[in-house]
């Protein structure tokens, strides 16, 4: 069972990349509402990892990663020339993370 929550956590986690890169990424339909998307996407990525390593250090090492790959990613789009470089997309996935990381905590308790 966890060798399967840990393979489809990393599928959702190659989800994320992939429509991250995709020339035409899902619109939610109102102004602004892919931050909602970017924080929901990195907060369950980052809920996910807090559900699976119950280590202090391994969350933070998660934390960090999944923050790096979103700002990585931001850049990539950047490179693309069909999708934009925006800090506020880095902004939403940062504060998922952190999200994904408070729920958990708070459900822990």
């Amino acid at each position: 069972m966890r060798a399967a929550a840990i393979a489809g956590g990393w599928a959702y986690a190659l989800a994320i990349v992939a429509l991250s890169l995709a020339p035409s990424p899902p619109d939610p339909g109102f102004d602004h509402g892919d931050k909602l998307f970017h924080l929901f996407a990195y907060g369950g990525l980052m809920f996910w990892s807090c559900f699976l390593y119950r280590h202090r250090y391994t969350r933070l090492a998660y934390g960090i990663g999944w923050i790096a790959m979103g700002v990585a990613l931001e850049f990539a789009q950047g490179a693309t020339g069909y999708r934009s470089f925006e800090l506020a997309d880095m902004a939403a996935n940062s504060l998922g993370v952190l999200l994904g990381w408070g729920i958990s905590a708070t459900l822990r308790r």
